[in-house]
């Protein structure tokens, strides 16, 4: 089969299309998918810069989200049938025989979810690590309630628009920071009811103002680095701050936090893929196949920025290193 391999860590040149070996069912709960797009995320282009998880098991595949039709199963399988629609966030993270920018995957039953008959396959691999990240950030770990108030930072991003339309499902008012109108606009359109151009306006000050100097219940950080330590201003005394991004305390301090009585969450959903959690890798199946039912509904959508072939994976981690993607980006595995 044609795959993406990355031999070594480095710049995007290090993606070369080549021709690898099928993966094999090896287990009686596994499925072949015949991949028809695989999505592409910030943690792919980290992972081709610094080297994957299992550097021992290189050359690696990238690539976390697939979506395509199920080719094959294993005797365990009951919940697929040879034909079936799939999505799922599964692999992609350097393990040996993982990996979704290819033509084939293997991937075990409970990864899976049936893809909603209303997307097409391209809009389908884009969904799952963000919409998983964000449903977790929100409903998960900072417990969001109906009638909160939520910053969500990055509203046009791949997670942050994802993230605003499902805090507007659960019944909250959102703020989200964009950095330009065309944005702006984008996040309206998704739900949001405070856009806050963060390069023209102090956004602390600006949460502030809108809640009457209370601050947000819920502040989702997509961002990191200092964004992570000024938010801790923005959210009110006992509220949560729910991030993606690992603190670097070099940059700021917990001081605010700790006197405002803030509940800190981390959020990183590849731990049931790093840490092989069987029972979350199935609650973040739950979560597909529960996202799937909103999709078809017409709440849920998807913004797709790019879609690129599967050869032009080179350029494809180029656009996302730009830092100014809309929404996501997408290969396409080429003659489907």
């Amino acid at each position: 089969m044609k795959a993406i391999v990355m031999n070594v860590p480095g710049s995007p040149e290090v993606l070369q299309l080549q021709e690898v070996p099928q993966p094999l069912l090896e287990e009686e709960n596994q499925v072949l998918v015949k991949l028809k797009a695989a999505g592409i995320n910030p943690i792919d282009t980290k992972l081709r810069q610094r080297g994957t998880f299992y550097p021992e098991q290189m050359p690696a595949i990238l690539g976390c989200d697939g979506a395509g039709i199920v080719e094959a199963i294993g005797s365990a399988v009951t919940r697929f049938q040879v034909g079936d629609p799939v999505y799922y966030c599964a692999g992609g993270i350097g393990l040996k025989n993982t990996g979704n920018y290819a033509e084939y995957a293997v991937v075990a039953e409970h990864r899976l979810a049936k893809k909603p008959t209303s997307l097409t396959f391209t809009k389908a691999a884009a969904f799952p690590l963000a919409l998983i990240t964000a449903w977790e950030a929100l409903y998960d770990r900072g417990r969001l309630e109906e009638g909160a108030k939520v910053l969500i930072h990055a509203g046009a991003g791949g997670v942050g628009h994802l993230a605003i339309q499902l805090a507007k499902l659960r019944g909250a008012q959102v703020a989200t920071t964009v950095s330009s109108p065309d944005k702006a606009r984008l996040a309206r359109q998704l739900g949001a009811d405070y856009p806050i151009l963060y390069r023209q306006t102090d956004f602390v000050q600006a949460v502030l103002d809108w809640t009457d100097g209370k601050g947000v219940d819920l502040a989702f950080d997509t961002v990191g680095r200092e964004i992570f330590f000024e938010s801790c201003k923005a959210v009110k005394v006992y509220g949560d701050l729910v991030t993606i991004l690992e603190p670097d305390l070099k940059l700021g301090n917990l001081k605010i936090a700790r006197n405002r009585n803030l509940r800190i969450s981390l959020e990183l959903m590849l731990s049931p893929e790093l840490l092989n959690l069987v029972d979350y890798q199935k609650h973040q199946a739950f979560i597909l196949e529960e996202a799937a039912k909103l999709i078809e509904q017409g709440q849920l959508n998807i913004h797709l920025s790019e879609v690129y072939s599967l050869s032009e994976a080179v350029n494809a981690h180029k656009f996302l290193e730009t830092g100014s993607v809309t929404g996501k980006i997408v290969l396409l595995n080429e003659g489907t």
